[in-house]
């Protein structure tokens, strides 16, 4: 008779397993990305024109909530390398995933940001960049701290509502998509409130519109990092399993 744990480690490196762990996973990151960014990147689109953030915000925050409650038991629902990040460092993700799911979701940007672009004219295509983001010129500090808050906000209610056992929720992903509505009513007039440099990366490439675009990859990471710091020195962290 085998040991049991050679059973246990030959039923891990089977096919089926990997392919649960490791390739199903990235894969679901990479068309529930593509799926987020199109909306997004249709609601800018499809609010030209129209004063405010209604559309936009209610749009990304609705579309989030419901691809987390649908595909985060397959992949957690990060969509987003800065909630990645965060989630890895809180403990929640392996290593090995990190690479793979950033790399997915860029990918799923570029995607979702390239059907929005096919389903509109032109002219509204191009009177709204795509979709892409475009800070005020002449703050750009302001627009860098407001997505460093906006993130922080939208990954500190990702790590403490659904990757800390101790104060995780059911309805975490109604949080998730409720805050980063949220954050578009609160900041979106500033830096297009952001907080996922795959959501910017996507249109930026396929609108070939690259203004500040570092500011939605240092804001949002960096936000990303100072939630991290402020769980693992100010909160007691117990990870899921």
């Amino acid at each position: 008779t085998c040991h049991p744990y050679l059973i246990i480690i030959c039923m891990c490196l089977s096919p089926r397993c990997v392919y649960e762990q490791y390739v199903q996973p990235c894969l679901v990151e990479l068309f529930a990305t593509a799926m987020f960014v199109f909306v997004g990147c249709a609601s800018v689109i499809g609010s030209v024109g129209i004063a405010g953030a209604v559309q936009p915000a209610l749009a990304h925050g609705l579309a989030l909530g419901v691809l987390i409650m649908v595909f985060g038991k397959i992949s957690g629902g990060h969509f987003n390398p800065a909630v990645s990040l965060s989630v890895y460092l809180c403990g929640g993700m392996k290593l090995i995933l990190l690479v793979p799911y950033v790399l997915a979701q860029i990918s799923g940007g570029m995607i979702g940001a390239g059907l929005a672009r096919a389903m509109y004219p032109a002219d509204l295509y191009s009177a709204s960049l795509g979709g892409a983001f475009q800070p005020m010129s002449s703050e750009l500090a302001k627009c860098m701290l407001g997505e460093v808050m906006m993130t922080l906000i939208v990954t500190m209610v990702v790590c403490m509502g659904a990757v800390n056992s101790q104060t995780s929720t059911p309805g975490a992903a109604f949080c998730i998509g409720l805050i980063v509505s949220a954050n578009i009513f609160a900041g979106g007039l500033t830096s297009g409130a952001c907080m996922n440099p795959a959501r910017a990366f996507g249109p930026a490439v396929v609108a070939n519109h690259w203004s500040h675009h570092w500011i939605y990859w240092v804001g949002p990471l960096c936000g990303a990092l100072l939630t991290v710091s402020f769980i693992r020195y100010c909160v007691v962290l117990r990870t899921r399993g």
